[in-house]
C-alpha cells in the first residue's frame, strides 16, 4: 500500500493549485509525441475500459483519497428523508403538474404520478442497495464503474451531468415565474427579451442567476448547514402542501372528474413520461451517502421514507386541484379564492430552492467522484478543508446551470431530462443484476452467457414494447414482447445462481424488481416526443467525442498508475 500512498500525496499536492497538472496531468499529456501515441493506441485502450470493473475497495478507499480531503459524517437517516423531500416535492406539484393535467392526462394525472411513482420507487431500491455497500459521492456513476465497466460508467456520467443541468436550469426559470406571480405580473415582465434568438430562446432570465449564485453559495458553505436550511424551507413546504389539500377539498366537486380521462390511456402515459421529472431528485441523496454517519441504516430510511412520502404528496395534490375544478382551468381563481394563488406561490418559491440546492450539493459530488477517475480533470475532485465540500465541482456546475437557465425555455428543459434521467434509472437497475449473479472468477462461463443472453432479451423485449407503443394503437405486438419479459426474469431467476449477497441490505425480490425497473423505465421513453431523443442524441455524441479525444486516455493512464495495478487484477470477461 505504500505506492499507494505516494499517489496519493501526488495528486494531493496537485489539487490545491491551479496549474497545468490539476487539469491534464496523464502521461498522455505531456507532450505532443505522448498524445500521439495515445490517440494511436484508442482501440486499445478503448478495449482495455469497456472490459475493466472497478472494485468496491478501489471506490471506497483509492479513488475517495484523491479529492486530498475527507468529505464530513454530519448526515443521519432524519437529514436524508429531509434532503429527499426537499429535492423532490417542488419541482413536479408547481412546475409541470398544471401542464401535463390539461395537455395529456386530464383529472388522470393521479394515475399518471402514481406510474412514475412506481418506477421512481422500484428505482431507489436498486439506488439503496449500491448506495450501502458502496457509499462514496459518486452515486450511480461509481455503481456503473463496479459493475458495467469504465466506458458504460462514462457514458453515464455524461447525461448524469446533463440531467442535473437541466434540472436546476428548469426549476431556476420557473421560481422567476412563480415570483412574478407573487408580484402580480406575468412570467415573461421579469425577462429580458432578445428578438433576435428563436422563440425558445429569447428570454433572458437575470432572476434565476442570482438564484443560483445564492445556492452556490449556501451548497459550498456546509452541507450540515445546507440541512438545516433544508429543514426549515420544506417544513414550511409541507404546510403549504396541506393548505392547498384542505382548502382544496373544501370547494370539491365530483363533477369535475367528468371526463376522467379525456386523453385516455395514451395520455396518461405520456404524461408520466414527463411527470418522471417530478421524481428524479432522490438520487442527489444518494450521493451524500459519503457523508452519512451509518449508511446501512441511513441510506434505506432516508431515501424509501422520502420517496413514499413525495408520492403521496403529488396523488393528493393531483387528486384535490382536479376536484376543485375543471381540468382546462386554473383551480383557486375559479372558485373565487385568487388569494391562494400567493400562498401557492409562496409554497413554489421555497419548494423550488430546496431543489435547487439539494440538486447543487448532489450534481457537485457526482462530477466530484467523475473527476476523481481523471475522466474530467482532477481539479475538480479536491474538497475543501475548511468546508469538507468540493468548492470547485459546485461552482463549475452552478455555473454551467445559470447560462442554461438564462436562456432555454422549460418544455425544452423537462423532456431532455427525463430522457436522461430514465436512461440511467434503467442502467442501475441492470448494473443490480449483474452484482447479484456475476462474480468475476466465481462465476462460471456457462452461467455467464446464461445470464448475458437473460438480460438481452429483458432489454429487446422492453425496447420492442415501447417503440410498439409509440407507433401503433394496437395490442398484437404486446403479445409478443410482454411474454419474452416474463420468461428472461424467469430464465434468471430459475437458471442462473446467485453469485453475490448483500452484504447490510438488499433489493427485495430479485430478479423481479430490478427486471420491472428496467421495463417500465424503458416503456416511459417511448412517451417522449422524437424531437428530446434528438437532442438526446446531440449530446451523447458530443460526449462521445470529448471521451475519445481526452476522457479515455486519462482515465487509462490513471488505472495503470494506480496502485501498482491493482485495478487491474479486476479486468473481466475478454481480460483474463
Amino acid at each position: 500500500m505504500g505506492g499507494v500512498d505516494a499517489g496519493d500525496e501526488g495528486i494531493r499536492r496537485r489539487g490545491c493549485s491551479c496549474a497545468k497538472s490539476d487539469f491534464l496531468p496523464e502521461e498522455s499529456f505531456r507532450s505532443w509525441g505522448n498524445y500521439g501515441k495515445a490517440l494511436m493506441e484508442t482501440p486499445m485502450r478503448l478495449k482495455d475500459r469497456v472490459l475493466t470493473r472497478s472494485m468496491d475497495h478501489t471506490e471506497l478507499v483509492e479513488v475517495k483519497a484523491r479529492s486530498q480531503n475527507e468529505m464530513k459524517k454530519t448526515l443521519n437517516w432524519w437529514d436524508l428523508m429531509w434532503f429527499g423531500i426537499g429535492a423532490v416535492i417542488g419541482s413536479g406539484i408547481f412546475v409541470l403538474t398544471g401542464l401535463e393535467t390539461r395537455e395529456h392526462a386530464g383529472p388522470a394525472v393521479v394515475l399518471s404520478f402514481v406510474v412514475s411513482g412506481v418506477s421512481a420507487l422500484l428505482s431507489v431500491f436498486c439506488y439503496t442497495e449500491f448506495a450501502v455497500e458502496i457509499p462514496v459521492a459518486g452515486g450511480s456513476f461509481a455503481y456503473l464503474r463496479v459493475e458495467l465497466g469504465d466506458f458504460m460508467a462514462f457514458i453515464a456520467a455524461g447525461n448524469i451531468l446533463l440531467e442535473y443541468v437541466i434540472g436546476g436550469a428548469a426549476v431556476a426559470r420557473s421560481w422567476t415565474s412563480y415570483f412574478a406571480t407573487l408580484c402580480n405580473h406575468q412570467p415573461n415582465d421579469f425577462r429580458i427579451v432578445a428578438h433576435g434568438l428563436s422563440e425558445d430562446y429569447r428570454y433572458l432570465d437575470p432572476i434565476a442567476i442570482v438564484v443560483i449564485a445564492t445556492i452556490c453559495v449556501l451548497a459550498v458553505l456546509s452541507t450540515r448547514g445546507s440541512s438545516r436550511f433544508n429543514y426549515i424551507a420544506s417544513f414550511i413546504h409541507v404546510v403549504v402542501i396541506l393548505f392547498i389539500v384542505i382548502a382544496g377539498l373544501i370547494k370539491a366537486d365530483t363533477k369535475n372528474y367528468t371526463p376522467f380521462a379525456p386523453f385516455k390511456a395514451r395520455g396518461i402515459f405520456q404524461a408520466s413520461a414527463v411527470l418522471f421529472f417530478a421524481y428524479v431528485g432522490f438520487d442527489a441523496v444518494s450521493t451524500m451517502a459519503e457523508e452519512t454517519k451509518n449508511p446501512a441504516r441511513d441510506i434505506p430510511i432516508g431515501l424509501v421514507g422520502s420517496m413514499v412520502i413525495t408520492t403521496l404528496a403529488y396523488c393528493l395534490m393531483a387528486v384535490t386541484l382536479c376536484l376543485m375544478q375543471s381540468y382546462e382551468t386554473v383551480a383557486f381563481e375559479v372558485v373565487g379564492w385568487s388569494w391562494a394563488k400567493y400562498i401557492v406561490a409562496v409554497g413554489a418559491l421555497k419548494g423550488m430552492t430546496t431543489v435547487l440546492l439539494v440538486g447543487a450539493i448532489g450534481q457537485a459530488r457526482y462530477l466530484t467522484h467523475i473527476a476523481r477517475t481523471h475522466m474530467l480533470p482532477p481539479w475538480l475532485a479536491h474538497v475543501n478543508e475548511r468546508t469538507g465540500t468540493p468548492v470547485n465541482a459546485t461552482v463549475v456546475m452552478l455555473v454551467a446551470t445559470a447560462i442554461i437557465a438564462f436562456f432555454t425555455n422549460l418544455p425544452i428543459l423537462s423532456n431532455l431530462l427525463s430522457i436522461s434521467t430514465l436512461f440511467i434509472f434503467m442502467l442501475v437497475a441492470v448494473a443490480l443484476l449483474v452484482r447479484r449473479y456475476y462474480v468475476s472468477r466465481m462465476t462460471t462461463e456457462t452461467n455467464r452467457i446464461k445470464l448475458i443472453v437473460f438480460i438481452l432479451l429483458i432489454l429487446g423485449s422492453s425496447i420492442a414494447t415501447a417503440i410498439y407503443w409509440a407507433v401503433s394503437d394496437g395490442w398484437v405486438g404486446y403479445v409478443i414482447t410482454v411474454p419474452i419479459w416474463l420468461i428472461a426474469t424467469v430464465g434468471i431467476w430459475l437458471f442462473v445462481p446467485h453469485a453475490r449477497e448483500p452484504k447490510l441490505w438488499g433489493v427485495p425480490l430479485v430478479p423481479w424488481l430490478p427486471s420491472l425497473s428496467i421495463a417500465i423505465n424503458i416503456f416511459l421513453l417511448g412517451s417522449i416526443d422524437k424531437a428530446s431523443f434528438a437532442r438526446f442524441g446531440v449530446w451523447t455524441l458530443i460526449i462521445l467525442i470529448y471521451y475519445f479525444v481526452i476522457g479515455l486516455h486519462a482515465s487509462y493512464d490513471t488505472a495503470k498508475e494506480s496502485s501498482n495495478g491493482e485495478e487491474r487484477k479486476n479486468v473481466e470477461e475478454g481480460g483474463e
